[in-house]
């Protein structure tokens, strides 16, 4: 017992001497991941039920996913230029101001047109903030540290989730109340993702603080991401290749989550609310746990065994006969499935040259956009036609491809990592 108790207190002080390590433009983007991850929070708990509300159904739905992250897919490359030659800062600010507008605009004029317009801002905005993020945190970190900072920026993202999605089941009730209209009707919906909008930009106030040196010139040439594929398709090809998979699979459940648990378990808002709340904490948990378990069984052990246990509770998901039961296999497989998301993100920028950072940060976000892209709305005409069975049998199947693909590639494998940066300053 004593053997453990010091086990354990030398492995908790090891922790808190990497959160300890966190630099300042660090800390400050943490503080805007809070406040914009409890903002999108509510907005993906709610979105889906405004539209329904306004008399649309699922395959509109789907469609409106696919055009967010077909916008995605297309700029990808395209922005990730764009973000060398804006810097980081301005492109996490130019992304942020992008999501609430896009958000703002679906509220204020609804309509079939609108809805796809502010997709498409929306999906260039989220492309050109997550080609930004993964060669910032590696500009931001030291090599000790990088991987609980990772896990942290997406662990305090969908931990402050657990907050909006909370709020965001009686949102609605409180502006119905106010407006004397029903909770569920299009005004109650629309004043809540109008707050959400001027939430989402007040995040954006700490990323003003950040201080940024100035990229190189040779690092901002434009054919800097047809070089580099050129130079390394094989490599690209087993870091992306398992992730892209993923993406179609998560694409075909994952967006209707709320609506699954609506229409085949038959729950209100506030339930749905807390049970995404509560899913987001379980998550965030997972994801702070996940780079201690990295640091002593290995990144890529922990991405294969983690994934590979969330898939029995996918199936029991999905076929639960009780809302108990599938909402229990929610929170594990949410939070098994999601904490190996960082350590494999750490693991592909550490094993590229510093210069192709940005380049390969693109490429990752246009595969997860192209899963994204087109699985929606297959999903949701499959959802129209035969109900949800078919969506979650497509996903466990493709998520069990992933995994093995993980394993063959990279287990027991050795990928030669590329040389490390050195420790960005402030100007």
């Amino acid at each position: 017992m004593h053997i453990y108790r010091k086990t354990a207190s030398t492995g908790l002080g090891m922790y808190f001497s990497r959160l300890r390590a966190f630099r300042p433009n660090a800390r400050l983007y943490l503080l805007h991941v809070i406040i914009a991850g409890a903002a999108l929070g509510v907005f993906r708990l709610l979105f889906n039920f405004y539209v329904l509300s306004l008399g649309y159904d699922e395959a509109l739905l789907g469609s409106l996913i696919t055009t967010n992250n077909f916008s995605a897919l297309i700029f990808a490359l395209p922005v990730g230029y764009l973000a060398d030659l804006l810097g980081r800062k301005r492109s996490l600010l130019i992304s942020g101001i992008g999501v609430a507008l896009s958000i703002a605009g679906m509220v204020l004029f609804p309509s079939t047109g609108m809805f796809y317009a502010m997709n498409v801002l929306s999906g260039v905005a989220q492309s050109l903030g997550g080609v930004t993020m993964a060669p910032f945190l590696m500009e931001n970190s030291g090599t000790e540290e990088r991987t609980y900072l990772f896990s942290f920026a997406s662990g305090l993202q969908t931990g402050s989730a657990f907050l909006g999605n909370w709020i965001g089941g009686y949102l609605p009730t409180w502006i119905a109340t106010s407006r004397m209209v029903s909770e569920t009707s299009s005004i109650a919906y629309a004043g809540a993702l109008l707050v959400i909008a001027m939430v989402a930009l007040l995040g954006l106030l700490p990323l003003f603080f950040l201080k940024m040196l100035h990229l190189r010139r040779e690092d901002k040439s434009v054919f800097a991401p047809v070089n580099y594929a050129r130079q390394h398709p094989v490599l690209l090809g087993k870091l992306v290749g398992p992730m892209l998979i993923t993406a179609i699979g998560a694409g075909l459940i994952m967006p209707f989550m709320n609506v699954f648990f609506r229409q085949v378990h038959h729950q209100p808002d506030p339930v749905i609310g807390s049970l995404f709340a509560w899913g987001s904490l379980a998550m965030g948990v997972g994801l702070m746990l996940a780079p201690a378990l990295a640091d002593r069984y290995g990144k890529i052990q922990v991405v294969v065994v983690t994934q590979a246990l969330s898939i029995p509770f996918l199936v029991m998901l999905g076929f639960a006969p009780w809302f108990w039961m599938a909402a229990v296999a929610y929170y594990i497989r949410l939070a098994l499935m999601n904490m190996s998301n960082p350590v494999y993100q750490t693991y592909v920028m550490e094993h590229v040259e510093p210069g192709a950072r940005a380049t390969v940060a693109s490429l990752v976000s246009m595969a997860w956009s192209f899963g994204w892209a087109f699985s929606p709305s297959v999903s949701g005409w499959l959802q129209v036609n035969y109900g949800f069975g078919p969506p979650y049998i497509g996903t466990i199947v493709l998520y069990t491809i992933a995994v093995f693909l993980y394993w063959k590639f990279f287990w027991n494998r050795q990928v030669e990592p590329g040389s490390l940066p050195a420790p960005a300053t402030g100007d």
